[in-house]
């Protein structure tokens, strides 16, 4: 049995929740016995093909919607999955879903993949005012990474925040991929969706998908968006996050109402689809991010990203070709989105390519991962 282990799993909607639920559903159509291990979420409905287990946790303050989980304490859950050989166990987090993989590992001897997902400094940051305690958490997550057969990272650049943090071991760069590089055809699609949002054929759509968070740089984005009210453009917000409210709020104050629509969290994977094919341009300013999922998802339906210039998410791409880059200026990035506006031949020419060089299948990546496991394994065992 193959584990994949982390802290949040659908309901809970986030780039890495979304990354397990693809690893799950291909690996387990291409060789079958795979199982995810995450915390228990009020309502959720586990109905896929491959079995969830979940363990006690309760809500964490001030970070809505994500779980603290305690495996240790849960007899129940640990009389289900003593029960269980696995051959490899991979975590995508290194706090409670990762140490239970961790000690998986150990007891059946076998291989511990981990993945590194997360600026998790600036997480502590925001709910822990002590740098002593930040940099021991910190000094904890890269003790939990230097443990692991190997570690992984879904873009080369998220190399260097893990080094930052003190980790000196190997890393391989494994891509994430996504739901929507099917290739189909998308002109009718964003016909029918912009039909549906009510958008006319001059007017500018923009999108961003994400946690409600200020970590996002969304108070930035306001602000860009506020300098160029007078355009004629609509945006919409999609996520919710620990920050909703007060994101509106700010949204308000600069008098943005009438030009954006916060629509909320979207679990319905076609919905959201339709958002993206809609869209003219994906903002997306975050520093925060380390290789967004909702990058690539813009991309697949043919949406071109406006980033921050060397920014870690920003990687993969080059401007003007497969989407857009700005200084980390509120102005410069206003003035950028204003030029594209008068561009829309350039947008779609990007948008395009985007598709043909971000976008890669989650059925594609499963492959590589599986290979990647059975070579682990083998190694193991010598």
């Amino acid at each position: 049995m193959i584990g994949l282990f982390n802290d949040c799993f659908p309901p809970i909607m986030d780039g890495v929740s979304l990354t397990i639920q693809n690893y799950a559903y291909w690996l387990n159509k291409k060789a079958g016995n795979v199982c995810v291990v995450t915390p228990s979420v009020p309502d959720a409905k586990d109905e896929g093909t491959y079995p969830v287990y979940r363990y006690s946790s309760i809500p964490i303050p001030m970070r809505k919607p994500y779980r603290l989980g305690f495996p240790r304490i849960d007899w129940p859950f640990h009389a289900r999955i003593n029960k269980l050989s696995f051959d490899l166990v991979h975590a995508h987090c290194p706090f409670s879903s990762g140490s239970l993989a961790m000690r998986i590992a150990r007891s059946q001897h076998i291989p511990l993949v981990a993945t590194f997902h997360s600026k998790y400094r600036s997480d502590f940051e925001r709910a822990i005012p002590c740098k002593k305690i930040v940099d021991y958490l910190i000094r904890n997550v890269v003790r939990f990474y230097e443990m692991a057969d190997e570690v992984w990272i879904p873009q080369a650049s998220v190399e260097e925040t893990l080094r930052e943090y003190g980790y000196k071991g190997k890393v391989e760069v494994v891509d994430n991929g996504n739901d929507f590089a099917d290739g189909a055809p998308i002109a009718e699609l964003r016909r029918v969706a912009r039909e549906t949002l009510k958008l006319s054929d001059d007017e500018m759509m923009f999108l961003f998908v994400g946690q409600h968070i200020w970590e996002k740089n969304l108070s930035f984005l306001l602000e860009a968006l506020a300098r160029i009210k007078e355009q004629s453009f609509r945006m919409y917000f999609i996520g919710t996050g620990y920050a909703a409210s007060e994101i509106k709020q700010k949204a308000c104050e600069l008098s943005l109402m009438d030009k954006i629509t916060f629509v909320g969290n979207i679990t319905e994977r076609e919905r959201l689809k339709r958002y993206y094919a809609a869209a003219d341009l994906f903002l997306f300013p975050s520093l925060y991010d380390n290789a967004p999922l909702v990058v690539r998802e813009a991309a697949a339906l043919h949406t071109p990203s406006l980033m921050i210039r060397n920014s870690t998410a920003a990687e993969i791409i080059s401007d003007s070709s497969n989407g857009f880059l700005s200084t980390n200026n509120v102005n410069a990035y206003a003035e950028r989105i204003t030029e594209l506006i008068r561009q829309p031949r350039l947008i779609t020419k990007v948008g395009d390519e985007a598709s043909r060089t971000i976008a890669r299948s989650w059925e594609n990546v499963a492959e590589e991962v599986y290979d990647r496991y059975m070579n682990l394994m083998v190694r193991k065992k010598l």
